[in-house]
C-alpha cells in the first residue's frame, strides 16, 4: 500500500473577531505555554472566537489528490495553511512527511522587492535545496513560468498572473512529495492553466496533492477523494467525487437575478416543463440527461417595439455562458402592437452534463441603425440536470458509435 504522506487528526483552529482581544488571548496562550502549561483551554470558544476549522481528519497517500471545497470562509484555506506550517492548530495534530511545494496565497513566500530570480534561491532554501541542486533546476523554474523576460525584474511589479507563474513553477520543478494548491490557479490564462494540470498529472504517481478549487470541472478531472467543508467542518467526505460535487452545488441558493430595462417589456412569466414535469408546481426542474426541456415565456409590451428579438442564454454554476439562442426571428415575428405574448422553446433533448444550470432571458430592439436591449434578467430561471454516467464538463455528448475490426 502507498505511504500516508498527509495526517489530519482531529484538528481545529480558532480565531477572534476583535483584534485587541486576539492579541491578549495570544499573550496568554504564549505565557501557558512557556510555563508548560497542559490544559490551555484551547478545545473551548472564549468571547467573540470562532472556530475557522472544527474537528477535522483525513490522509492523503502518495498518488492520491484530496479535494476541499465549500462556500467562501469555510475553512478550507486555513487548512492548507496549517499544512504549510504558517499557523499552528488549537488542538488535534497534523503530520507531513516528504518535501512540500505549496501556492496557496497569491505572492506568499515572495520578497516583493528582491528579482524574480533572488526569490528562486530564496524559496529553493526553504525548501531545503542546495544552491547547487537550484542550480541545475534554474532554467527549467524560469522556462516553465514563461517570464525570462522579467526574471530579474522585482516581483512587487509583477502581475498576479506572473506572480502564479513564479510560484507554481517553484513549487512543482523540484518534484515535491506534497504539491498543496489553493485557488490562486484561478487568476491564470487558459494556456498556463492546461500547462499546470499537464505537470500535476506528471507528479500525480509519486505526490500527494490537496486541491482546493472552486472550479468543479477541474475538480473531477484531478481529485480521488473529497472533503465538502461548511463553517469549519466536513459535512461531507468520500472518494465518490461525484456526490460531493452534487452536495456542493446544494449549498448555493441559486436566485434570479434584477429585471433590467426600460418600461416598454416585460416579462409576465417564465417556467420550464419536461415531459411530466413543470417548475410551476415544483420550486426547480430536476431532468435527466438526454431529456426534452421547454422554456415557456410569457411577456407584456406596454409600448410598441421595433423588430424584437428574444434570446436565451445558457449559463453554468460558475456563471459561465456556454449556449446562446438568437434565431428567435427566424420563425417568429411579433407585431409592433402592444399586448401579451406567450412562447415556448423546445429543446427536444438536452445535452448538458450534470449539475445546475440557468437561463438569461433577454429583449432586443432592432433599427436600420444598430440594436439595443429592451430588457435582460439574469438566471432568469433554473433547472438541474442529473446523469449517472457523465462527468461535470458543461455539455456531454451521446454519439452513436460502431465498432470495427481491424486497424485503420
Amino acid at each position: 500500500m502507498s505511504e500516508s504522506l498527509i495526517i489530519v487528526d482531529h484538528v481545529s483552529k480558532k480565531f477572534c473577531l476583535d483584534l485587541k482581544l486576539s492579541l491578549w488571548y495570544g499573550m496568554k496562550d504564549m505565557t501557558s505555554e512557556m510555563l508548560g502549561k497542559k490544559n490551555l483551554g484551547h478545545d473551548t470558544l472564549r468571547e467573540k472566537e470562532f472556530w475557522a476549522v472544527k474537528d477535522l481528519s483525513f490522509e492523503v497517500k502518495r498518488g492520491e489528490c484530496l479535494g476541499l471545497i465549500g462556500k467562501n470562509g469555510a475553512g478550507k484555506s486555513t487548512m492548507l495553511k496549517m499544512l504549510n506550517g504558517l499557523i499552528k492548530p488549537d488542538t488535534g495534530r497534523i503530520e507531513m512527511h516528504g518535501s512540500i511545494g505549496a501556492l496557496i496565497e497569491l505572492g506568499a513566500g515572495f520578497n516583493p522587492i528582491l528579482t524574480g530570480r533572488e526569490n528562486i534561491y530564496n524559496n529553493a532554501s526553504i525548501l531545503g535545496f542546495s544552491r547547487d541542486e537550484t542550480n541545475r533546476r534554474l532554467a527549467g523554474i524560469i522556462d516553465f513560468s514563461e517570464i525570462s523576460e522579467f526574471i530579474d525584474t522585482p516581483v512587487q511589479y509583477y502581475s498576479s498572473g506572473m506572480r502564479v507563474r513564479l510560484g507554481f513553477s517553484i513549487a512543482t520543478q523540484f518534484n515535491p512529495d506534497v504539491l498543496l494548491i489553493d485557488e490562486v490557479l484561478a487568476v491564470g490564462d487558459m494556456g498556463f492553466i492546461l500547462k499546470c494540470f499537464n505537470k500535476m498529472d506528471e507528479l500525480f504517481p509519486n505526490t500527494a496533492i490537496i486541491f482546493v478549487s472552486h472550479n468543479m470541472p477541474q475538480v473531477s478531472r484531478l481529485c480521488t477523494d473529497l472533503i465538502v467543508m461548511a463553517k469549519g467542518e466536513s459535512v461531507w467526505q468520500s472518494h465518490e467525487v461525484s456526490q460531493g460535487i452534487s452536495l456542493y452545488y446544494d449549498l448555493f441558493e441559486l436566485k434570479p437575478g434584477n429585471f433590467v430595462g426600460s418600461e416598454k417589456a416585460t416579462i409576465e412569466a417564465i417556467y420550464l416543463t419536461s415531459r411530466d414535469k413543470d417548475s410551476r408546481t415544483e420550486r426547480s426542474l430536476e431532468i435527466s440527461h438526454g431529456d426534452e426541456l421547454n422554456v415557456h415565456i410569457r411577456i407584456r409590451l406596454d409600448e410598441p417595439i421595433s423588430s424584437p428579438r428574444l434570446g436565451l442564454m445558457f449559463y453554468d454554476k460558475e456563471q459561465r455562458n456556454f449556449g446562446e439562442v438568437f434565431n428567435f426571428g427566424d420563425f417568429i415575428s411579433i407585431e409592433k402592437a402592444v399586448g401579451c405574448y406567450t412562447f415556448i422553446a423546445h429543446f427536444p433533448e438536452i445535452q448538458m452534463g450534470q449539475g445546475v444550470f440557468s437561463i438569461t432571458v433577454a429583449m432586443t430592439e432592432s433599427s436600420s441603425y444598430n440594436s439595443k436591449i429592451v430588457f435582460r434578467m439574469q438566471s432568469a430561471i433554473s433547472f438541474r440536470v442529473i446523469s449517472t454516467h457523465h462527468g461535470w464538463a458543461p455539455m456531454q455528448f451521446t454519439p452513436v458509435w460502431s465498432h470495427v475490426e481491424g486497424g485503420f
